[in-house]
């Protein structure tokens, strides 16, 4: 692993070590950006339309205008990964509205700030997808865009804190007794052979993993459902699974301290995680 890495900043290629913004850039600010993460897989991008598609709505929906077009944000990328000696990367994008007097409105025209990062892929263990993971669920206490992938993520980070706080996985979360998501995961269930996944609104962040588990399931004939998914739905699941370009596809074995299903990674993760590896490989 590189000591410091290469990075791209605001039209520069440089050592992360020096890479540096003014203390008034609104994403240090006001955490006001937005940000993608894109797995590469033998230095090839995946689902690399559906992260770049992400990434415009989310800018769109905070009023930031794009400062690259689609082939500019590639070749960028491209760039930094090239300096990497990884095969197996996660590329971060990160953009924020610039820099200006701290004040809550923000002025009509702005230079955003952008910046490229990788690092090597972290995936699970065999050891751990063959003996899947505890999760804890808590109350979904975040604001109503979660459909914009932003920088403000303290509601994620506590949730992610009271995960790590208590030797889970994730937090999977509930909002008026309803299924959302976790701190950085989809989540779905099984229950007798259909998989269900919460729809895709502004409760939760559709993650690129979603569209592409529906596209997994329409080829290998696995009902899916999307729609409102209680909390006592979720713990009498037959199976429970997290989502995320992190964990691919991952089973939970126990929420809070009951078990799901038989304690062991089911059927249907069994087949979407042997799909998603046949997708890796013909990308």
């Amino acid at each position: 692993m590189m000591n410091d890495p290469l990075v791209y900043l605001n039209g520069n290629i440089t050592p992360l070590s020096e890479a540096k913004i003014p203390v008034l850039d609104r994403g240090f600010i006001f955490g006001d950006g937005i940000y993608e993460v894109i797995p590469v897989y033998g230095r090839k991008m995946f689902r690399s339309e559906e992260h770049m598609a992400r990434l415009f709505r989310s800018l769109a929906a905070i009023g930031i205008p794009n400062p690259h077009t689609k082939e500019e944000w590639f070749a960028l990328i491209a760039q930094v990964m090239d300096a990497h000696p990884a095969d197996d990367q996660m590329v971060y994008l990160q953009v924020t509205r610039g820099v200006a007097k701290r004040a809550h409105a923000f002025p009509a025209v702005m230079v955003p700030t952008v910046f490229i990062m990788t690092n090597p892929i972290v995936l699970p263990t065999d050891a751990v997808r063959a003996k899947g993971v505890q999760c804890v669920s808590m109350e979904d206490k975040r604001w109503l865009r979660c459909e914009i992938k932003s920088t403000s993520l303290l509601g994620n980070v506590l949730a992610a804190q009271h995960a790590a706080e208590h030797g889970a996985m994730e937090s999977i979360q509930f909002r008026d007794g309803f299924l959302t998501e976790a701190s950085a995961s989809n989540v779905w269930i099984v229950k007798d052979g259909v998989l269900a996944g919460p729809p895709k609104d502004n409760l939760i962040l559709e993650g690129i993993r979603y569209g592409l588990i529906e596209e997994l399931c329409a080829a290998h004939q696995i009902p899916l459902q999307a729609r409102r998914i209680t909390r006592e739905e979720v713990f009498a699941a037959d199976e429970v699974l997290l989502s995320s370009a992190t964990k691919e596809v991952l089973a939970v074995v126990q929420l809070d301290d009951q078990t799901i299903g038989k304690g062991v990674p089911g059927p249907i993760y069994q087949q979407l995680y042997a799909a998603y590896q046949e997708a890796k490989a013909a990308s």
